[in-house]
């Protein structure tokens, strides 16, 4: 397929891999270490003054991008960070009591789920967890729980990390959202530029957080935050960088830009920033918008699931699929399996050269641009071949 030219240097790195894990560690495009040699560049031709351009040219391009692939208001509501967990400590240190009451699922990511469990040991969080199972019910539990009341803050995720469930009604939490609490976050990581998402509706009253390790194809530091105007104007975990521009704040006291870099912190490494330009860039040089990127995916998708039911790839016709496709409603970037083997058949696979990954008892199998109709016949037969073999091994 034509879109394997814009990953060649990636995939001529390791010609027999056969990289099924887009979701997973996305592999980058060929315009991103032209994007990274550029960050070195200018780090050494404009040394001091390469504040200058990171503030000037590379950051605002990059917020703007944001902003135009969830039609934002404004660019100015999006702030990056090294991970959405310091993103995350900043947010929660600018609520205004403490514990704080939290409203979350069993299915989040680490990034929030090992903190949160943490705070609550420490009694700074009191969190109460709505199970994802039984999925066929879960986004009518979570919504009622959040109408119900009694929560600071509601922390959900857009798509599922583990089981690709797309939670399709999650803006609307925003109805309930108030700068007092509570506060509505939305972990956007598996749903930004997998799903067409517009928050202009919500932009005023909903956290979104989001970057570029996995479909924006550029790599660590490049996570962002939209963070709506008027809440948590002062965050306790506050550095430097945070006290540029216009600041408001008590006088004689510490100062807050008005924007969203009120939750920036301090000094970071841009290069994940000018890579996160490039993909865009690339993505528009090739009129490649999310649903056309979606589209490519899901006829891949629909062809490896023809290929795993037909016995093609050997005993993972076995597994569970938790996120079958569905034409009228969005779906994740990867396919969720569960197997009791699913871990035994990760290893056995990548011994064989084809990259996956698991988590617990669950199989995903991340698919992209850089993948076409050959890759899925040749991970059926790879998956034949070395699962088959596993299993007739323990007899």
């Amino acid at each position: 397929m034509k879109f394997k030219r814009l990953f060649s240097r990636a995939l001529a790195a390791a010609p027999g891999r056969l990289h099924m894990a887009a979701h997973s560690h996305h592999l980058w495009p060929d315009c991103t270490r032209d994007a990274h040699i550029q960050a070195w560049e200018d780090g050494v031709t404009l040394a001091d003054r390469k504040w200058d351009k990171v503030f000037g040219e590379v950051w605002p391009t990059a917020q703007k991008n944001v902003a135009k692939e969830l039609n934002l208001p404004s660019h100015e509501t999006v702030v990056f960070g090294p991970n959405t967990h310091s993103l995350i400590l900043s947010l929660v240190s600018a609520f205004p009591k403490a514990p704080v009451k939290v409203l979350t699922t069993d299915g989040e990511f680490h990034s929030f789920r090992r903190q949160s469990a943490r705070w609550a040991e420490a009694g700074l969080f009191e969190v109460e967890t709505v199970p994802l199972e039984p999925a066929a019910d879960f986004q009518e539990r979570f919504l009622a729980r959040a109408k119900a009341g009694g929560h600071d803050l509601i922390f959900v995720s857009h798509v599922f990390f583990k089981t690709g469930q797309v939670f399709e009604k999650v803006f609307e939490l925003g109805r309930l959202a108030k700068p007092e609490g509570p506060w509505v976050v939305v972990d956007g990581y598996h749903g930004f530029l997998v799903v067409p998402t517009d928050l202009k509706r919500w932009a005023d009253r909903v956290f979104y957080l989001g970057g570029g390790y996995k479909y924006a194809m550029a790599g660590e530091g490049a996570a962002f935050m939209h963070a709506p105007p008027g809440y948590g104007p002062r965050p306790a975990a506050t550095g430097w960088y945070a006290e540029f521009g216009d600041l408001e704040g008590p006088p004689g006291g510490v100062g807050y830009a008005r924007d969203a870099t009120r939750f920036l912190g301090a000094t970071f490494d841009p290069s994940g920033l000018y890579r996160f330009n490039a993909t865009f860039q690339m993505l528009a040089d090739e009129g490649l918008s999310t649903k056309a990127v979606a589209a490519h995916v899901e006829g891949l998708q629909r062809q490896l699931i023809d290929c795993i039911e037909s016995g093609q790839a050997g005993p993972l016709k076995d597994a569970e699929l938790l996120n079958p496709l569905d034409d009228s409603r969005p779906h994740a970037r990867f396919l969720a399996f569960r197997h009791p083997k699913a871990q035994d058949w990760k290893q056995k696979l990548m011994e064989a050269g084809a990259v996956t990954d698991v988590r617990d008892d669950v199989l995903r199998i991340g698919l992209s641009l850089y993948h076409d109709p050959e890759d899925i016949d040749r991970f059926c037969s790879v998956a034949k071949q070395s699962l088959s073999g596993a299993r007739k091994s323990r007899r």
